[in-house]
């Protein structure tokens, strides 16, 4: 019986130590809030104040050449700290995911610091508390920063483009007459067919200009089967590759056809294809 029991012992002791380095490993895998900025306290003398009280300084320069308009939707990295040096929020966080959002949508400081960006940049700003969260129950009180770094600029889906009334001269057609022009590339490589399901950003409207449909108003892709679509859906995704965004003019016949509650005549929808499902 004392061997028994002397064994059972150096079982439960080995078990717990053969745990303890898994438990250290799943700590060290859960993210860490990001470190504060060195001036986190106050603005440095390098950093620009805008005439709102506003400052800013550009931590890393960008690649863009267009800033965002008010009303644009936004994909950033971001962290931001009190000015103690407390982190009460970051994408890091959050499996280092960026976050998209209408800059029309989010804080005064925010609208005013992000459009002064172009994509690649990263900057830091030190936001006062009439432009942050403006003494909100349970938000930080008093100024707080924030690092930022701009990933991508959708514009906003209630200004329609230029050549939305008809299809420009440089707008390649195809044979049932759909029209389009390739406004980003994409990486090459596979394209789907008409069987596909595919993740896609979009905004669609119609000639005079009016919108009625955005993904990107909501903030969040959209996913179905290219079976499932308009024809002009269906023709004009197939043409397309992963990360491709193209304007398309799709004809009543390839639309809604005239349906009652739908759009009538041409329609204009500019498509990015994020993803499709194998």
């Amino acid at each position: 019986m004392r061997h028994t029991r002397f064994a059972l012992v150096t079982l439960v002791f080995t078990l717990v130590v053969s745990l303890q380095p898994v438990e250290a490993r799943q700590a060290t895998q859960r993210p860490q809030p990001p470190p504060a900025p060195e001036d986190v306290a106050a603005p440095p003398a390098d950093a620009t104040k805008s005439d709102t009280g506003l400052y800013s300084k550009v931590v890393k320069a960008g690649t863009g050449a267009t800033h965002p308009g008010p009303a644009d939707t936004v994909t950033v990295r971001y962290s931001g700290w009190t000015i103690e040096g407390r982190c009460f929020d970051s994408s890091l966080l959050r499996e280092n995911r960026p976050s998209t959002f209408p800059l029309n949508g989010v804080l005064p400081g925010w609208s005013e610091g992000v459009q002064l960006m172009v994509v690649g940049e990263t900057r830091r700003l030190w936001v006062p508390e009439a432009l942050a969260f403006k003494g909100a129950t349970g938000k930080p009180t008093g100024m707080v920063v924030f690092d930022i770094e701009l990933l991508d600029i959708k514009a906003s889906p209630l200004t329609a483009p230029p050549d939305v009334a008809a299809p420009p001269d440089n707008a390649k057609r195809t044979a049932s007459g759909l029209a389009y022009r390739i406004l980003k590339e994409g990486e090459g490589g596979r394209k789907p067919n008409q069987w596909s399901r595919v993740t896609v950003h979009y905004t669609g409207w119609t000639t005079d200009g009016q919108m009625f449909d955005s993904s990107v108003q909501r903030g969040q892709p959209s996913t179905f089967g290219l079976d499932a679509v308009i024809r002009g859906w269906t023709e004009g995704v197939q043409l397309m590759s992963v990360g491709e965004k193209t304007r398309f003019w799709i004809p009543q016949d390839l639309a809604y056809q005239g349906k009652p509650g739908t759009p009538r005549g041409m329609l204009v929808f500019d498509i990015e294809l994020i993803g499709i499902e194998k």
